[in-house]
C-alpha cells in the first residue's frame, strides 16, 4: 500500500452478457487531489465509479481504500469507507428541507422524536463551511439546480467523505452555478478531500484538475500530469485517432430550386412572424441565445405546439400539423435535445426503437413483419456504426453516442425528408461528435434536408450551409457560410428586440 494514495482501483474487470464494459483497469487517487477522469461516452467511466459506490459488482480485481482491500463494495461499506458519488441526477427528496435531505436516512433525535432544529443548525453550519447561502428550511424542490447539486455535496461531506466522485457535475448548471462549484471544489481540496472529476467538457479538466486518466474501449490508456498535457493530445487518447479537422468535408448537396420547407410569418409558441426557407440538401443553422425560441419553433413545424397565425409550405403544399404524428407521416422528424426524456424509449430495444415509425407500414391486419422489423434494424446498426451488442439490447444500456444513432436510425427508417436535430451533440464526447456529424453530411447527402439548433457556436458554424438568428422570439438576421462570423452571431444573438 502506498499511502500517498486514499483510493486505488487494481486490475478492475467488469463483464456483462457480450460485453466487455471494463479491461483490467488500475487507477490510483492521492490524497487532496483533482483526479479527471476521460474519455468517450461508451469508455467504461460510469461503469467504473459504480464499483467504488458498490452500485456495480466488478467481474474481477480489487479496490484498496486507505490500506483496506476490497473485492466489491456496497453502499454501506463505501459511505463508512469515505466515498460518495455525486451522480448526474440526484439523490435528494424534493419534497423535504434542504436540512432533511442533509441527514436523510440518519436524522438527528431527541429521545424517539426527530429533531428539527437541530438538524437546521448543523445543515447551516455544513453550509457554511463549503462557503454557500442555502437556507436549511427551504424545500429542495425550490432549490435552482446549482444549490440541489450543493446540497448533495453538503450531505456528502458531512457523512465525513474523503473521496468525492463527480460524474458530469456541470452538466445542467448554468455558467455562473459552475463558477460556485469550480471554488467548491478546491476548497474541498484545500480540506484534503479527494475528487475524481468525471467531464467531456475539456476546459474544465485543464482548469480544475492535477492529474488526468483516460480510458477507451473499456480500457487503461494513460494517466497524464494536466499541467504537461493539451487538448490535441487528450482528444488523441481518448479517440485513438487524430482528429484533423473537427467537421467533417461535405459535398454541396443543395438543389437552389427545389424548397423543401418555407415559414412565411410563423407565430406561435412564443414566437413572432418568422420567415425563412430552406433548400433540399441544405443544412440551415439556427442560432440564438438560451431562450431564443429555437426549439419552440422547431415544436411548432414538428405539431408538438401550436401555430397562431402564418403559413407553413413543406414541399410545395400547406401544412398545419396539430401533432407530432402528422408531421412524422408528413416526412418531418425531431431528433429532441432531451434524447433520454423524448427521443428514445430507454426500456425499449434497439430494434424496436428503430422500427416504431414503420410499424404500420410493415404490419398486416395489426401482425407486425418481424424479418422487416430485424432486417431494418440491422441495417440501421451496420450503417450507422451503433455499438451495441444485439440489437435486442435495450437502449438504456447504450452510451450517448449511441443513443443519439439509434434515434437517427429510426427516421432513417421512416424516410423522414426533413430532420430536425435540437443541441445533436449535447453530452456528447468529441470523437462521438465527428461520428454525428458525418452522419449529417451523409443524410443530407442522401438528399435529405436539415435544421440544426445549437448552443455550440463552432458546430454552427461549422455544420450549416446558412444561419438564421433568434433573440426574443423574433427573426433577427440570417449569414451566409462566406459571412459566417462568431462575434456578428453573437450580436444578433444578443439583440434588445423593441428597445
Amino acid at each position: 500500500m502506498n499511502e500517498e494514495f486514499v483510493l486505488e482501483l487494481q486490475h478492475i474487470t467488469k463483464v456483462y452478457p457480450g460485453v466487455v464494459a471494463l479491461k483490467d483497469v488500475s487507477l490510483e487517487v492521492k490524497k487532496g487531489e483533482i483526479l479527471a477522469l476521460i474519455g468517450e461516452n461508451g469508455a467504461g467511466k460510469s461503469t467504473l465509479i459504480k464499483t467504488c459506490s458498490g452500485a456495480v459488482i466488478p467481474t474481477s480485481g480489487k479496490i484498496v481504500v486507505n490500506g483496506k482491500e476490497f473485492d466489491s463494495m456496497t453502499p454501506q461499506l463505501a459511505a463508512e469507507n469515505g466515498i460518495a458519488i455525486i451522480y448526474q441526477e440526484f439523490n435528494n427528496v424534493k419534497g423535504l428541507s434542504a436540512a432533511e435531505n442533509l441527514f436523510l436516512g440518519n436524522p438527528i433525535k431527541k429521545g424517539i422524536v426527530i429533531d428539527k432544529k437541530a438538524m437546521e443548525r448543523e445543515a447551516e453550519k455544513a453550509f457554511a463551511q463549503l462557503n454557500i447561502k442555502i437556507n436549511p428550511k427551504t424545500l429542495v424542490g425550490d432549490l435552482t439546480v446549482g444549490y440541489q447539486q450543493m446540497v448533495e455535496i453538503a450531505k456528502a461531506i458531512k457523512q465525513n467523505a474523503k473521496v468525492l466522485i463527480m460524474d458530469e457535475p456541470s452538466a445542467p448548471l448554468t455558467s455562473a452555478e459552475v463558477e460556485s462549484l469550480f471554488k467548491i471544489c478546491e476548497l474541498l481540496k484545500s480540506q484534503g478531500v479527494s475528487i475524481v472529476y468525471i467531464s467531456h467538457r475539456l476546459e474544465e479538466i485543464f482548469r480544475l484538475s492535477d492529474r488526468i486518466v483516460v480510458l477507451r474501449d473499456g480500457e487503461y490508456i494513460k494517466t497524464l500530469q494536466t499541467k504537461e498535457s493539451h487538448v490535441e493530445e487528450l482528444i488523441h487518447l481518448m479517440v485513438g485517432r487524430d482528429l484533423t479537422e473537427t467537421y467533417p468535408d461535405r459535398k454541396n448537396t443543395i438543389n437552389e430550386d427545389e424548397v423543401v420547407l418555407e415559414l412565411d410569418n410563423v407565430s406561435g409558441n412564443g414566437n413572432h412572424d418568422i420567415s425563412f426557407k430552406l433548400r433540399k440538401g441544405e443544412v440551415l443553422g439556427l442560432g440564438g441565445l438560451v431562450g431564443a425560441g429555437r426549439t419552440e419553433l422547431a415544436q411548432v413545424i414538428f405539431g408538438a405546439a401550436e401555430k397562431t397565425s402564418g403559413r407553413i409550405v413543406f414541399n410545395g403544399k400547406e401544412i398545419n400539423p396539430k401533432s407530432p404524428r402528422e408531421a412524422i407521416d408528413l416526412g418531418i422528424a425531431l431528433v429532441p435535445e432531451d434524447r433520454k426524456r423524448h427521443g428514445a424509449l430507454l426500456d425499449v430495444s434497439v430494434k424496436n426503437n428503430i422500427s416504431m415509425p414503420i410499424y404500420k407500414r410493415i404490419s398486416t391486419a395489426s401482425v407486425i413483419n418481424s424479418k422487416i422489423e430485424i432486417e431494418t434494424a440491422n441495417k440501421y446498426k451496420t450503417e450507422l456504426l451503433i455499438k451495441t451488442p444485439s440489437i435486442n439490447q435495450q437502449v438504456k444500456n447504450l452510451s450517448g453516442g449511441n443513443q443519439q444513432k439509434v434515434i437517427l436510425g429510426k427516421w432513417l427508417a421512416a424516410n423522414s425528408e426533413l430532420i430536425i436535430f435540437d443541441e445533436p451533440t449535447r453530452g456528447i464526447d468529441v470523437g462521438a461528435k465527428f461520428e454525428i456529424y458525418k452522419l449529417i453530411n451523409k443524410m443530407v447527402e442522401l438528399g435529405k434536408t436539415v435544421l440544426l439548433i445549437s448552443s455550440e457556436m463552432e458546430e454552427l458554424m461549422g455544420m450549416s450551409d446558412r444561419i438564421i438568428v433568434l433573440a426574443e422570439g423574433h427573426m433577427i438576421g440570417e449569414l451566409d457560410k462566406n459571412s459566417f462570423d462568431q462575434k456578428a452571431i453573437m450580436r444578433l444573438a444578443s439583440a434588445v428586440v423593441g428597445g
